[in-house]
Protein backbone atom coordinates (compact mmCIF):
# COMPACT_ATOMS: atom_id res chain seq x y z
CA UNK A 1 0.00 0.00 0.00
CA UNK A 2 1.17 4.04 -0.44
CA UNK A 3 -0.60 7.15 0.25
CA UNK A 4 1.22 8.20 -3.23
CA UNK A 5 -0.85 6.04 -5.70
CA UNK A 6 -3.91 4.77 -5.34
CA UNK A 7 -4.50 1.31 -6.58
CA UNK A 8 -8.33 -0.15 -7.81
CA UNK A 9 -8.68 -3.32 -8.97
CA UNK A 10 -11.30 -3.42 -11.85
CA UNK A 11 -12.93 -5.85 -14.21
CA UNK A 12 -10.76 -5.53 -17.59
CA UNK A 13 -7.86 -3.36 -15.78
CA UNK A 14 -6.52 -1.68 -13.46
CA UNK A 15 -6.46 1.71 -12.21
CA UNK A 16 -3.37 3.93 -10.64
CA UNK A 17 -3.94 6.76 -10.04
CA UNK A 18 -1.51 9.10 -8.69
CA UNK A 19 -2.43 10.52 -5.22
CA UNK A 20 -0.43 13.89 -4.15
CA UNK A 21 -2.62 16.56 -5.61
CA UNK A 22 -1.46 18.90 -2.81
CA UNK A 23 2.33 18.58 -4.72
CA UNK A 24 0.36 17.89 -8.05
CA UNK A 25 1.37 14.61 -7.99
CA UNK A 26 5.63 14.94 -8.38
CA UNK A 27 6.14 11.83 -8.50
CA UNK A 28 8.56 11.21 -5.16
CA UNK A 29 10.57 8.10 -4.06
CA UNK A 30 7.87 6.42 -2.22
CA UNK A 31 5.58 6.63 -5.98
CA UNK A 32 8.58 5.35 -7.63
CA UNK A 33 8.89 2.45 -5.19
CA UNK A 34 5.18 2.06 -5.00
CA UNK A 35 4.92 1.80 -9.01
CA UNK A 36 7.57 -0.78 -9.13
CA UNK A 37 5.79 -2.99 -6.39
CA UNK A 38 2.79 -2.47 -9.01
CA UNK A 39 5.02 -3.93 -12.15
CA UNK A 40 5.99 -6.94 -10.10
CA UNK A 41 2.06 -7.67 -9.46
CA UNK A 42 1.43 -6.69 -13.47
CA UNK A 43 4.63 -8.92 -14.62
CA UNK A 44 2.90 -11.79 -13.48
CA UNK A 45 -1.24 -11.25 -13.71
CA UNK A 46 -0.66 -9.81 -16.82
CA UNK A 47 -3.24 -7.18 -16.79
CA UNK A 48 -3.93 -3.59 -18.84
CA UNK A 49 -3.16 -0.65 -16.76
CA UNK A 50 -4.39 2.63 -16.52
CA UNK A 51 -2.60 5.31 -15.29
CA UNK A 52 -4.24 8.53 -13.82
CA UNK A 53 -3.64 11.55 -11.70
CA UNK A 54 -5.25 13.29 -9.23
CA UNK A 55 -6.90 16.63 -8.17
CA UNK A 56 -6.52 17.71 -12.03
CA UNK A 57 -3.27 16.69 -12.42
CA UNK A 58 -1.42 14.11 -14.35
CA UNK A 59 1.94 14.55 -12.71
CA UNK A 60 3.92 18.11 -12.90
CA UNK A 61 7.63 16.31 -12.77
CA UNK A 62 9.56 14.45 -9.83
CA UNK A 63 9.88 16.02 -6.71
CA UNK A 64 11.89 18.90 -6.61
CA UNK A 65 13.12 18.91 -3.25
CA UNK A 66 14.31 15.44 -3.49
CA UNK A 67 15.43 15.76 -6.97
CA UNK A 68 17.95 18.82 -5.96
CA UNK A 69 19.35 16.56 -3.25
CA UNK A 70 20.64 14.01 -5.59
CA UNK A 71 23.98 13.31 -6.73
CA UNK A 72 25.81 12.00 -9.66
CA UNK A 73 25.54 8.03 -8.15
CA UNK A 74 21.81 8.90 -8.03
CA UNK A 75 21.64 10.05 -11.84
CA UNK A 76 23.54 6.71 -12.99
CA UNK A 77 21.42 4.59 -10.56
CA UNK A 78 18.32 5.64 -12.94
CA UNK A 79 15.63 6.23 -9.98
CA UNK A 80 12.87 7.18 -12.42
CA UNK A 81 14.39 6.39 -15.45
CA UNK A 82 14.26 2.30 -14.98
CA UNK A 83 10.50 2.49 -12.94
CA UNK A 84 9.54 4.51 -16.45
CA UNK A 85 11.03 1.17 -18.07
CA UNK A 86 10.03 -1.55 -16.34
CA UNK A 87 6.23 0.36 -17.24
CA UNK A 88 6.85 0.49 -21.13
CA UNK A 89 7.98 -3.05 -21.08
CA UNK A 90 4.85 -4.51 -19.01
CA UNK A 91 3.24 -7.51 -20.83
CA UNK A 92 -0.33 -5.94 -21.53
CA UNK A 93 -1.15 -2.26 -22.86
CA UNK A 94 -0.66 1.05 -20.71
CA UNK A 95 -3.25 3.70 -20.96
CA UNK A 96 -2.81 7.31 -19.56
CA UNK A 97 -4.92 9.51 -18.63
CA UNK A 98 -3.39 13.04 -19.02
CA UNK A 99 -5.24 16.07 -17.21
CA UNK A 100 -3.25 19.05 -16.36
CA UNK A 101 0.07 19.39 -16.24
CA UNK A 102 2.47 16.02 -17.42
CA UNK A 103 5.83 17.98 -16.93
CA UNK A 104 9.29 16.77 -16.59
CA UNK A 105 9.08 13.32 -15.19
CA UNK A 106 5.20 13.35 -15.64
CA UNK A 107 5.59 14.18 -19.01
CA UNK A 108 8.18 11.21 -19.42
CA UNK A 109 5.63 8.57 -17.68
CA UNK A 110 3.34 9.33 -20.07
CA UNK A 111 5.65 8.77 -22.57
CA UNK A 112 5.95 5.15 -21.27
CA UNK A 113 2.30 4.73 -22.11
CA UNK A 114 0.99 2.83 -24.81
CA UNK A 115 -2.03 5.16 -25.71
CA UNK A 116 -2.52 8.82 -24.23
CA UNK A 117 -5.83 10.33 -23.88
CA UNK A 118 -5.80 13.78 -22.72
CA UNK A 119 -7.83 16.76 -21.23
CA UNK A 120 -8.67 20.06 -22.62
CA UNK A 121 -6.29 21.50 -19.63
CA UNK A 122 -3.29 19.00 -20.48
CA UNK A 123 -0.06 21.05 -20.27
CA UNK A 124 2.60 18.40 -21.75
CA UNK A 125 6.45 19.06 -21.78
CA UNK A 126 9.88 18.84 -20.53
CA UNK A 127 11.10 22.47 -18.80
CA UNK A 128 14.19 20.59 -17.49
CA UNK A 129 17.23 22.16 -18.88
CA UNK A 130 15.73 25.40 -17.06
CA UNK A 131 16.32 23.50 -13.61
CA UNK A 132 19.77 22.67 -14.89
CA UNK A 133 19.50 18.97 -15.97
CA UNK A 134 18.07 17.06 -18.61
CA UNK A 135 14.69 14.92 -19.42
CA UNK A 136 17.31 11.77 -18.63
CA UNK A 137 14.32 9.66 -17.88
CA UNK A 138 12.91 8.70 -21.66
CA UNK A 139 12.40 11.95 -23.21
CA UNK A 140 15.08 12.03 -25.52
CA UNK A 141 14.63 9.27 -27.33
CA UNK A 142 10.67 8.23 -26.80
CA UNK A 143 9.48 11.73 -27.64
CA UNK A 144 11.21 11.43 -31.24
CA UNK A 145 9.54 7.80 -31.40
CA UNK A 146 6.06 9.63 -30.72
CA UNK A 147 5.86 13.41 -32.56
CA UNK A 148 9.30 13.11 -34.85
CA UNK A 149 12.70 14.00 -34.49
CA UNK A 150 11.68 18.01 -35.64
CA UNK A 151 9.36 18.94 -32.73
CA UNK A 152 11.18 16.74 -30.37
CA UNK A 153 14.24 18.53 -30.53
CA UNK A 154 12.47 21.77 -30.60
CA UNK A 155 10.32 21.17 -27.23
CA UNK A 156 13.59 19.71 -25.62
CA UNK A 157 16.22 22.15 -26.40
CA UNK A 158 13.45 24.98 -25.68
CA UNK A 159 11.45 23.85 -22.81
CA UNK A 160 8.29 24.33 -24.37
CA UNK A 161 4.77 23.32 -23.80
CA UNK A 162 2.32 21.88 -25.43
CA UNK A 163 -1.11 22.26 -24.77
CA UNK A 164 -4.13 20.05 -25.62
CA UNK A 165 -4.55 20.77 -29.07
CA UNK A 166 -0.87 20.90 -30.47
CA UNK A 167 -0.60 17.56 -28.21
CA UNK A 168 -3.43 15.93 -30.33
CA UNK A 169 -2.30 17.46 -33.43
CA UNK A 170 1.44 16.01 -33.10
CA UNK A 171 0.03 12.65 -31.94
CA UNK A 172 1.20 13.11 -28.44
CA UNK A 173 -2.28 12.24 -27.61
CA UNK A 174 -5.14 10.03 -29.32
CA UNK A 175 -7.98 12.07 -27.98
CA UNK A 176 -8.64 14.77 -25.88
CA UNK A 177 -12.03 15.07 -24.09
CA UNK A 178 -13.52 16.36 -21.01
CA UNK A 179 -11.87 14.31 -17.33
CA UNK A 180 -14.69 11.97 -16.76
CA UNK A 181 -15.03 11.03 -20.50
CA UNK A 182 -11.21 10.40 -20.95
CA UNK A 183 -10.74 8.10 -17.95
CA UNK A 184 -14.29 6.11 -19.92
CA UNK A 185 -12.47 6.22 -22.94
CA UNK A 186 -9.41 4.67 -21.30
CA UNK A 187 -11.73 2.00 -19.28
CA UNK A 188 -13.74 1.29 -23.02
CA UNK A 189 -10.23 0.90 -24.30
CA UNK A 190 -9.25 -1.46 -21.74
CA UNK A 191 -13.03 -3.31 -21.90
CA UNK A 192 -11.95 -4.08 -26.01
CA UNK A 193 -8.48 -5.55 -25.26
CA UNK A 194 -10.04 -7.56 -22.29
CA UNK A 195 -12.07 -9.15 -25.06
CA UNK A 196 -9.09 -10.13 -27.26
CA UNK A 197 -6.62 -12.64 -27.23
CA UNK A 198 -4.41 -12.12 -24.41
CA UNK A 199 -1.56 -13.98 -26.26
CA UNK A 200 -1.97 -12.17 -29.36
CA UNK A 201 -2.26 -8.88 -27.25
CA UNK A 202 0.84 -9.49 -25.82
CA UNK A 203 2.83 -10.46 -28.87
CA UNK A 204 1.54 -7.29 -30.64
CA UNK A 205 3.30 -5.13 -28.19
CA UNK A 206 6.39 -7.31 -28.02
CA UNK A 207 6.66 -6.44 -31.67
CA UNK A 208 5.67 -2.48 -31.13
CA UNK A 209 9.24 -2.11 -28.67
CA UNK A 210 11.09 -4.21 -31.16
CA UNK A 211 13.93 -2.61 -32.57
CA UNK A 212 13.50 -2.22 -36.19
CA UNK A 213 16.25 -4.23 -37.37
CA UNK A 214 14.25 -7.00 -35.61
CA UNK A 215 11.59 -7.13 -38.21
CA UNK A 216 9.88 -9.17 -40.09
CA UNK A 217 11.78 -12.25 -38.57
CA UNK A 218 10.29 -11.37 -35.12
CA UNK A 219 6.87 -11.11 -36.36
CA UNK A 220 7.11 -14.19 -37.98
CA UNK A 221 8.34 -16.01 -35.29
CA UNK A 222 5.55 -14.57 -32.87
CA UNK A 223 2.93 -15.69 -35.56
CA UNK A 224 4.71 -19.27 -35.94
CA UNK A 225 3.71 -19.56 -31.92
CA UNK A 226 0.21 -17.59 -32.16
CA UNK A 227 -0.68 -20.02 -35.41
CA UNK A 228 -0.27 -23.43 -33.01
CA UNK A 229 -2.44 -22.09 -30.56
CA UNK A 230 -5.75 -23.58 -29.57
CA UNK A 231 -7.06 -19.49 -29.03
CA UNK A 232 -6.66 -19.09 -32.08
CA UNK A 233 -8.33 -22.34 -33.82
CA UNK A 234 -11.15 -21.35 -31.74
CA UNK A 235 -11.60 -18.04 -31.88
CA UNK A 236 -11.57 -18.36 -36.26
CA UNK A 237 -13.75 -20.93 -36.01
CA UNK A 238 -15.86 -18.86 -33.70
CA UNK A 239 -15.86 -16.16 -36.47
CA UNK A 240 -16.68 -18.67 -39.42
CA UNK A 241 -19.10 -19.84 -37.71
CA UNK A 242 -21.01 -16.78 -37.30
CA UNK A 243 -20.47 -15.55 -40.84
CA UNK A 244 -21.90 -19.04 -42.21
CA UNK A 245 -24.90 -17.91 -39.83
CA UNK A 246 -25.45 -14.51 -41.10
CA UNK A 247 -24.92 -15.77 -44.35
CA UNK A 248 -27.72 -18.15 -44.08
CA UNK A 249 -30.00 -15.87 -42.88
Amino acid sequence: MSETLRIEERDSHVLAVLDRPEKRNAIDQETVDALHRLCARLEVERRTLILAGAGGSFAAGADIAQLRERRAADALAGINTRCFQRIRALPMPVIAVLDGYALGGGAELAYAADIRIGTPTLQIGNPETGLGIIAAAGATWRLQEIVGDALASELLLTGRILGADEALAAGLVSAVLEPEAALARAVELADRVARLDPAATQATKRMLLAPRAAHPEADLAEQAVLFESPEKERRMTAFLERRSKREQA
